[in-house]
């Protein structure tokens, strides 16, 4: 094999591997739909990208060629067609990831939430700690400016997701499973297939899964070594006390484990939900990696987040701005109560862009419940993403069960002329779409002010 092909190539998780395969010496190119910020770094790191549906620029020679696709892509896709029609290797992203992470110590961080940032303060405790780590991570982390981490060691960090259920390509000695929502409906139908996933997730552990405390896996479910993990529920293996905030929104706190206490702990982003994840990434890698309580404590201190995860963009006297990718309900939820514990008595006005059809019809209730804790709600039209759309589901099924005082529906063209004329306090932007291209302008609006 000399090639390797990406067709969807802008993802978070297909661009994590187009850079593996770049730094291993094979030719790396691929296709995307519409161009961005991460397919620009790609181009500028020597990979060649188009988006345009062009077979043509599949390389010819398909017996040295692999084909990596996401199931993101339409199946009538010119490109996807072809290189099925003509007999090349064709795998998912989730089987490329699964096959890498074989012959190496997998640490597996799955749930339907908080698995990027937790994934991610893993790979980050595994590197500040000298034990060092390879990540294939979902997001962008802003200590390394990148998704994804190469070293010498073993280790192998892999946010393993649900969506098609791709988690079932991996076989970890370690992992988290952090929530087990109803989500991806399109896929799984309800809550149960949901569940009954996870638990097959569960099952492939070899070692030690560390499980939030409430979910429902239980010992029959896995042959890994289960323990629990918790904020602050003092029964959970691993969880924080003597918990306190300062004055900017940061956590200080005691992390329990089995083996003692590690006090003075602070993690270095703020919000309740980041300890949470803390005590998530601690676990693994105080049970499988065996960090040292001195390094762990460190690394904590120095973790700088991951873009679009409770980014805090704008935060001086008066003033506030926050992004996430938070594109479910209970994830808003969890950011709403982090952002009024930082900022308490303060106007909160939030920005979402739901993000998929399906997603929109079966959460229109639970994401107006969840929005309706924001003093003004700016609702943007819905992201189609992989989606056709669907008859009588927009963003007003949403808009209509709103019932914040102040509320507001417009495309998201208008939104750059709305918030000028708007006076800011706090203000949050929630949506996995292409919302995030109006972050930048965001940011240098309110810093002019």
């Amino acid at each position: 094999m000399k090639n390797v092909y990406f067709i969807g190539i802008g993802g978070i998780g297909m661009s994590a591997g187009a850079r593996y395969f770049k730094a291993k010496g094979y030719a790396v190119s691929g296709y995307d739909k519409t161009p961005s910020e991460l397919t620009a770094r790609l181009e500028q790191e020597g990979i060649a990208v188009h988006y345009e549906d062009r077979p043509e620029c599949i390389p010819a020679d398909k017996e040295n060629t692999l084909v990596v696709y996401t199931p993101a892509i339409p199946a009538d896709l010119q490109e996807l067609q072809t290189v099925f029609e003509k007999g090349y290797r064709v795998v998912k992203r989730s089987r490329m990831l699964g096959e890498i992470a074989h012959d190496l110590r997998c640490l597996g961080v799955s749930g339907t939430h908080g698995k990027t940032t937790t994934s991610t303060l893993l790979s980050h405790i595994l590197s500040e700690s000298g034990i060092g780590c390879n990540a294939f991570l979902g997001g962008i982390s802003k200590n390394y400016d990148t998704n994804l981490l190469l070293s010498e060691s073993d280790f192998i960090v892999a946010e393993a997701d649900e969506f098609d259920r791709s988690f079932l390509q991996l076989y970890p000695e370690g992992a988290v499973i952090t929530a087990m929502d109803a989500d991806h409906l399109d896929i799984y139908g309800d809550l149960a297939h949901v569940q009954e996933a996870f638990r097959a997730c569960a099952s492939q552990v070899s070692g030690t899964l560390v499980v939030k405390a409430g979910l429902p896996i239980s010992p029959a479910d896995t042959k890994a070594r289960l323990l629990h993990y918790s904020y602050d529920d003092v029964k959970a293996d691993f969880h924080a006390e003597d918990i306190r905030v300062d004055e900017c929104g940061y956590f200080h706190f005691t992390l329990v484990y089995p083996e003692g206490r590690i006090p003075d702990c602070t993690v270095g982003v703020p919000g309740w939900v980041n300890v949470e994840n803390a005590v998530a990434a601690s676990a693994l890698a105080l049970t499988v990696a065996k960090v040292s309580p001195e390094a762990l404590r460190k690394a904590l201190k120095s973790f700088q987040g991951v873009k679009r995860r409770f980014d805090v963009h704008v935060n001086r006297p008066g003033l506030a701005y926050i992004d996430d990718y938070a594109h479910h309900p209970n994830e808003i939820a969890a950011a709403m109560k982090a952002i009024r514990e930082m900022f308490p008595g303060r106007k909160l006005t939030a920005i979402f862009q739901p993000h998929l059809y399906t997603r929109t019809r079966d959460f229109a209730p639970e994401f107006a419940q969840a929005l309706s804790g924001a003093d003004k709600v700016i609702l943007l039209d819905i992201y189609p993403a992989r989606e056709e759309p669907i008859p009588g589901v927009t963003s007003e099924i949403i808009f209509d069960r709103l019932t914040c005082p102040e509320k507001v529906l417009i495309r998201k063209e208008e939104l750059m002329d709305l918030l000028e004329k708007e006076a800011l306090d706090v203000l949050v932007s929630f949506g996995a779409g292409n919302i995030d291209r109006y972050i930048e302008p965001i940011t240098q609006m309110l810093n002019r002010r």
